[in-house]
């Protein structure tokens, strides 16, 4: 059924063409040169309650079945604010020549705002990107270390609603409630008479909102490094706290049994290490020769990053070890990794865009009380990134968002929508195991456990959860209760 007023969108034709033009960076121009991928714009409401007004597009990226073909199978890879083209681009390398890439057509797109779609929410230029991350301002919890917090949270929010084409317009109809809108008209445009999706991390927030708007429209879904959908902000942001200070256990220990552990060989004694590192960095940032230095920030938004993958742990180590030289191009290369920031100084969108959806997904959390002892449980559960310093309750730039949030948390009504498929990994250090049961239950779904510690696992080469994976997409079989992989 096509909700009023759309049927102009739902029934429009997808013009599929070269990949190359919806490049926005030298890495994705690289991934996108393949021939064996094709693009198109699908056209949506910028405000889905006034159809017939402006209109914005959505950048969508596909790789071809290879074999019997079932249909479509659309992919988000997270953020809120990464590109799903430029993550099927890779994934399709992978998947071509298994069952679940000659079965179905790997379908991307990027969400509205976001990279190949057009207008893309912009609020700092590079240049102020970098002067951004070189100040350190968080790591100043004194009142006026807060009171100048509080200044570049506003600055920043109004800078989103001027630089942003519609302005207030396109941040109030950026959430995942108008996400998942796209997505129907996108699934519609495919020739799909119900949806096969597969979510990564916030991904699976958009698939289980899509399920309680659309849930006669589900087919299928994988839901991987799940958002627990009934915790708000504080909370989710303290457990993902708690899913950074295990993983840091876990490196510690990997790392203690290195002769070249930058951190010594015991483990026990590695957050004393680590904080002995890098918080000199506050007060001494480390110049770079590119001109940049290395703050505390960076050097601890570095390591964050390479706990998202044991891939990254000998880099890590890499990195901590040059910085007892007095280096920090390694620790530097992985926050840039972060911020999607490339050699020749752009920064992709993805940090404005991840700001300005979560700010309209849930509510702001002015109660300076409330964020005052979230950063004090904060660094309980993850004390290698204690600063050392007084915590300071400032506001982020939710607080001065121009317009209203469009979501809350609340556990979905997915009545009628058929059984899903939800993977959570045991030591997923962004998004806690937990959240993965508690998002099962909630949508009275499978799930199943990967015994690991990294973030999301599904087509990522362990062959136990690939398969079942791809025998409940392609054929509907849910795995037993219970089931737990490992990498053996």
């Amino acid at each position: 059924m096509v909700p009023a007023g759309l049927d102009r969108f739902y029934a429009q034709p997808l013009t599929w063409g070269d990949c190359a033009p919806y490049a926005t960076s030298a890495d994705i121009r690289s991934a996108f040169g393949r021939k064996d991928l094709q693009c198109a714009r699908l056209t949506v409401p910028l405000d889905y309650s006034k159809p017939g007004g402006d209109t914005i597009t959505i950048g969508v990226l596909r790789h071809k079945a290879t074999g019997n073909r079932v249909g479509s199978l659309v992919l988000n890879p997270g953020g809120p604010g990464a590109s799903g083209m430029y993550a099927a681009a890779g994934l399709s390398q992978q998947v071509a020549n298994t069952d679940l890439g000659k079965r179905f057509d790997l379908v991307g797109f990027d969400p509205r705002g976001i990279g190949a779609s057009e207008p893309d929410v912009t609020c700092l230029t590079d240049a102020e990107r970098d002067e951004q991350r070189a100040e350190d301002l968080e790591a100043d919890g004194s009142p006026a270390g807060v009171a100048r917090q509080d200044a570049e949270s506003k600055e920043f929010a109004d800078k989103c609603a001027e630089r942003t084409k519609f302005g207030t317009a396109m941040l109030a109809n950026l959430g995942t409630r108008d996400v998942v809108k796209d997505m129907d008209v996108l699934r519609s445009a495919l020739g799909e008479e119900k949806l096969t999706y597969l979510g990564y991390s916030y991904g699976t927030r958009i698939g289980y909102t899509y399920a309680e708007t659309f849930p006669r429209n589900v087919r299928a879904m994988v839901l991987d490094g799940a958002l627990d959908p009934s915790q708000d902000e504080v909370e989710s942001l303290v457990a993902q706290g708690q899913g950074f200070g295990v993983a840091f256990n876990d490196f510690a220990k990997w790392c203690a049994a290195r002769r070249d552990c930058a951190l010594g060989t015991n483990p026990a004694a590695a957050t004393q290490a680590f904080q002995n590192l890098v918080r000199p960095l506050i007060d001494n940032p480390v110049r770079l020769r590119d001109g940049r230095v290395l703050s505390y920030d960076d050097a601890t938004l570095g390591a964050i990053q390479a706990l998202y993958s044991q891939q990254l742990w000998t880099p890590l180590n890499s990195g901590l070890n040059e910085l007892k030289s007095g280096q920090g191009t390694t620790l530097m290369a992985l926050a840039d990794q972060y911020n999607e920031r490339d050699s020749s100084g752009r920064y992709a969108t993805t940090q404005d865009a991840f700001t300005a959806i979560r700010c309209v997904d849930d509510p702001p959390v002015t109660d300076r009380a409330e964020i005052l002892e979230a950063e004090n449980r904060y660094d309980q559960v993850a004390p290698f990134l204690d600063d050392g310093r007084p915590n300071g309750a400032a506001l982020d730039p939710c607080a001065y968002w121009p317009v209203p949030n469009t979501s809350q948390p609340h556990e979905p009504n997915v009545a009628g929508v058929p059984p899903v498929l939800v993977i959570s990994t045991t030591n997923d250090p962004a998004t806690p195991y937990q959240a993965g049961v508690n998002l099962a239950k909630a949508m009275k779904g499978a799930l199943l456990t990967f015994e690991g510690t990294q973030h999301t696992v599904f087509l990522q080469g362990v062959s136990c959860v690939d398969d079942i994976g791809s025998d409940y997409l392609i054929n509907g079989t849910l795995p037993a209760e219970g089931t737990r992989c490992t990498s053996q």
